[in-house]
């Protein structure tokens, strides 16, 4: 006889827009409040299930929680929106705006709030020189203006901002990065300090909408170029996305992204995906 699920709690799950000051705009990311440890193996099926860029499961309760995320791929070590969007759910869960402390892969992560911005404290990456490999080249059809590395991400600055909106990149040769991502960038005139685009075909996704954990190295990239140590990104994606950063300097090692975030969905998760 089947077991019978159907009398199970379920497992609540929010659908967040991170980075977004409405609806369908910014990153969206799969929230799960988890009452106990699971494998890592459930919650990659989970993700493969709800099929977005990232799925951040959370386990704890009041101002502390242990929190993962995952592609539709694989497990990874940092994801910025998702963690907006983690912040953004347990606020809606659990009422107030009490300073809240992640705890992560890539160590303690805290957020809070001030009215409808949401701020993160994360780990910066800083871009150091590096060859360009030839998969890069091959993928935007040329050689950029400059190109950085730091874990997880390759930058490349490309000539002006039209540069960076219109390109169309052969997505194939990026596969031979394996799970790092591509960060294309360029100056911003108007309302925006710089903008950028984030291509990541062997972590499962093509072009990620809006990318927290690489304004964790565009912020301290572009503090350097203009100078100043707060500024304003435009991710443009199709979905874009605005996020503000603030890099204090290498010896902080940290970086202060702000941005908003908008619930979609609230539902769970049924007895049956216990299994």
């Amino acid at each position: 006889m089947e077991n019978d699920t159907k009398n199970e709690p379920g497992i609540p799950l929010l659908q967040v827009d991170a980075f977004a000051q409405a609806a369908f705009r910014g990153n969206p990311a799969a929230v799960c409040l988890l009452d106990g440890e699971r494998s890592a193996e459930w919650m990659a099926a989970v993700a493969a299930e709800m099929n977005l860029s990232e799925t951040a499961f959370l386990v704890g309760a009041g101002d502390s929680f242990g929190l993962r995320w995952f592609t539709p791929t694989v497990e990874v070590p940092l994801c910025g929106h998702a963690t907006l969007a983690s912040a953004h759910a347990v606020w809606e869960w659990q009422g107030g705006d009490a300073p809240l402390t992640f705890d992560t892969l890539s160590g303690p992560l805290r957020a809070t709030r001030s009215g409808d911005w949401l701020a993160l404290d994360l780990p910066a990456k800083l871009g150091a020189a590096a060859p360009l490999p030839r998969a890069i080249a091959a993928a935007i059809g040329g050689t950029p203006r400059n190109h950085v590395y730091a874990d997880g991400f390759h930058l490349v600055e490309l000539d002006d901002e039209a540069a960076v909106r219109n390109l169309h990149p052969d997505l194939a040769p990026l596969l031979e990065l394996g799970e790092v991502g591509l960060v294309v960038t360029s100056g911003a005139a108007g309302e925006f300090d710089f903008v950028s685009r984030v291509f990541a075909p062997g972590l499962g996704i093509d072009e990620d909408p809006v990318t927290g954990a690489a304004h964790c190295m565009l912020a301290p990239y572009w503090s350097a170029r203009l100078g100043r140590s707060e500024l304003v990104g435009f991710q443009a994606s199709a979905r874009g996305g605005v996020v503000r950063t603030t890099f204090a300097g290498a010896d902080s090692g940290r970086v202060r992204l702000e941005g908003q975030a908008v619930t979609v969905l609230r539902g769970e998760l049924s007895g049956a995906a216990r299994l």
